[in-house]
């Protein structure tokens, strides 16, 4: 007998995921698009499976503003072990080398400061970065290393918040492209003991917080009691990530035409920069940039 094809429901909208351990990002997004019965879905960004916590997904219209998301600053919280250092810089890899722990809360608090503030990284191996089309982890596990660059980051905010030697939680906010693996490494070789990060856990992706989440078991429950529909109160709006953003409105006769593709001109455009825009109504309709000439030039719309 034919297998009836799933007929996917247009769902629009964002959903903060607190991701649970163990799972894949693209994992936990393909569960909560099944749960959702969603025709299109996106992440923000991935956490490794050994971390947990906030992981934006975009479904439907969403989509089209992920990548403003991944640009986005992040905040987490981290469990670095001092004095095991391993093949992955977390709890998944191999163990290379132990070392007796002798660093006292002082010396650990000392050493914050040089990784606060802009810095340089070198990516590490097993990560999804690429060479030659390759990326990096596969080349790891084949027992490859290359050369890697260093990159500049920023870090706004190092604080230890526990210490109960070996482990370290730490608190972290940072730019995109920032690895804690490679922060919690590169602070352990300057204590002298290696480190790894024993424990990861997202708060912050861009304006999202922890508090914003709900989990898989959530969903899941809700998605028992009530099917897929019962799922659609979790979803914040399609620009709900853009929110920060200066908002304008138009009139009716501008939006018409930058509904088809048309800079327009406003009374409020500013001089330059990225806006959200609403239609006469209220309704988001999509993004625009101010072009050199003062008009308003769509860049991303809204299908109505």
């Amino acid at each position: 007998m034919a297998q009836v094809k799933r007929i996917r429901r247009a769902v629009n909208g964002v959903l903060i995921l607190d991701k649970p351990l163990g799972m894949s990002s693209n994992q936990a997004l393909q569960k909560v698009r099944w749960l959702l019965n969603a025709e299109k879905a996106g992440h923000t960004g991935s956490l490794d499976p050994l971390a947990t916590g906030v992981l934006p997904l975009c479904f439907g219209e969403a989509t089209k503003f992920s990548q403003y998301l991944l640009d986005a600053d992040k905040a987490y919280e981290t469990v670095a072990l001092l004095g095991t250092t391993t093949t992955t810089g977390d709890a998944e890899g191999e163990v290379l080398e132990q070392r007796e722990v002798t660093v006292g809360r002082e010396a650990l608090e000392a050493q914050l400061p040089r990784f606060r503030g802009d810095i340089e990284q070198v990516p590490p191996m097993y990560s999804a970065l690429k060479k030659d089309g390759q990326p990096l982890y596969k080349l790891a596990r084949a027992g490859e290393v290359v050369e890697r660059e260093a990159r500049s980051v920023t870090i706004a905010r190092l604080e230890l918040l526990a210490f109960e030697s070996p482990r370290a939680t730490l608190a972290v906010s940072c730019s995109k492209g920032t690895y804690i693996r490679t922060l919690v490494e590169d602070l352990g070789r300057e204590l002298g003991c290696g480190a790894h990060v024993a424990a990861l856990r997202r708060t912050q992706a861009g304006p999202f917080q922890l508090n914003q989440s709900v989990t898989l078991e959530e969903l899941e429950k809700a998605h028992a009691e009530g099917g897929n529909e019962a799922l659609d109160r979790f979803l914040l709006p399609v620009d709900a990530g853009l929110e920060h953003w200066p908002l304008l409105q138009l009139s009716e006769h501008s939006t018409y035409y930058w509904l088809h593709g048309q800079p327009v001109r406003a009374p409020e455009v500013p001089k330059f920069g990225m806006l959200r825009v609403q239609d006469h109504e209220g309704r988001f309709i999509g993004i625009g940039e101010v072009t050199e000439d003062g008009r308003l030039a769509p860049r991303r719309l809204i299908r109505s």
